[in-house]
């Protein structure tokens, strides 16, 4: 005999589970400090990669300005500009980085409370029919 409240129930968790499933397992598998300072190091080095391309493409299109006329204190002001700019934005990405990635996090727990309220509401009605068989 098919109960209709449990099939419904049951396509509800798959649903949930196909909508939700690849949000959810940060809040499984890890703490909310460890889930975003994973995400923290990601950025960083991302960042820094992409400066680094950025610098080695600026020189390279400047490369016959740079190499005809080297001064050593306007290289230093350069450099020192650059590393400035660089650690400003770093400090600004790594900030959005956590604070979305903050965001999520506390998204996939809240889902993931709904998602086991709806396994153990499941998980109450087996045990109910199973109880009702036994009697019988």
């Amino acid at each position: 005999m098919l109960n209709e409240e449990k099939i419904k129930l049951m396509t509800s968790i798959a649903m949930f589970e196909k909508k939700e499933g690849k949000r959810l397992l940060p809040s499984r598998c890890y703490f909310k400090s460890d889930y975003i300072s994973r995400h923290l190091l990601i950025a960083f080095f991302g960042y820094t990669l992409c400066c680094f391309l950025g610098l080695a493409l600026w020189v390279l299109y400047d490369l016959e300005t740079l190499l005809g006329g080297i001064d050593l204190d306007k290289l230093l002001i350069g450099a020192v500009r650059y590393l400035v700019f660089y650690l400003a934005g770093l400090v600004v990405y790594m900030l959005l980085t956590a604070f979305v990635y903050w965001k999520r996090y506390d998204h996939a727990s809240g889902s993931m409370r709904i998602y086991v309220a709806k396994l153990k509401r499941l998980e109450k009605r087996y045990e109910y029919q199973s109880k009702v068989k036994e009697i019988h």
